[in-house]
């Protein structure tokens, strides 16, 4: 399907697994905790992460009224990491003490710049988006090195605002957090596209102060409406 993008100014951004992605993320856990002498296969690495996603990300109960700081950030993740040690039954071999150091650990990896990479179809449509006289900008749930990656991958420059829940206090969905991006950015609810991957971070959420949102489905699994590219925006 085609994104008509006539009458808007400006196209929001989600930024992980709608800009960019951990495309390794198996191998990479699978090597952590080989380095440790502990070795584990791929495929249940990947059913655990998968698991893990769909139980704490994607049907986290929500009230809209999330508030979110670097801490919050930091334990909500290493949570989610720490439920994968224990599927895999490091708890047997390790200390609690030790599961909960490497969960923080997997954190700043997973956190860092060098493990994500873009989707192929980002930085050609970023450009044709601004030769089109659109302002582009990002609201995103993500760690405090948000910008570093965006940098790092050669893309920040496009962006203006970015919003990022760990710097701003605020966390999708809550609505505030578009409010905020609005704002900053001088923008009007109706003339403001977002683009993400979650239904209700991304689509339900900036909905609710009238700005229109489309969902983009990078993965196989991913269901209802949307695009597959960022190719289908305008």
């Amino acid at each position: 399907m085609n994104i008509s993008l006539h009458g808007f100014k400006a196209v929001l951004f989600d930024a992980g697994d709608t800009l960019l992605t951990i495309p390794g993320a198996r191998a990479i856990l699978q090597r952590y905790l080989s380095e440790r002498e502990l070795h584990r296969e791929q495929e249940p690495i990947g059913v655990l992460f998968d698991e893990a996603f769909r139980k704490f990300y994607y049907e986290k109960p929500s009230s809209g009224t999330e508030l979110c700081s670097p801490e919050s950030d930091r334990l909500f993740w290493a949570g989610i990491y720490a439920f994968v040690l224990n599927g895999l039954g490091i708890r047997e071999q390790r200390a609690e003490e030790t599961i909960h150091e490497w969960s923080h650990e997997l954190y700043d990896l997973f956190t860092s710049p060098e493990q994500y990479e873009l989707f192929e179809d980002v930085i050609e449509s970023l450009e044709r988006l601004k030769r089109s006289g659109l302002r582009l900008g990002i609201v995103s749930n993500f760690a405090p090195t948000l910008k570093a990656i965006l940098r790092h991958k050669g893309i920040l420059h496009y962006f203006d605002p970015v919003i990022v829940s760990t710097e701003v206090g605020l966390e999708k969905p809550n609505p505030a957090i578009f409010r905020l991006a609005l704002e900053q950015a001088g923008l009007h609810a109706e003339e403001t596209l977002y683009v993400g991957d979650h239904d209700k971070n991304d689509i339900w959420a900036p909905n609710q102060i009238g700005i229109r949102a489309v969902k983009i489905k990078r993965y196989a699994h991913m269901t209802g409406d949307g695009i597959v590219s960022l190719r289908e925006l305008g």
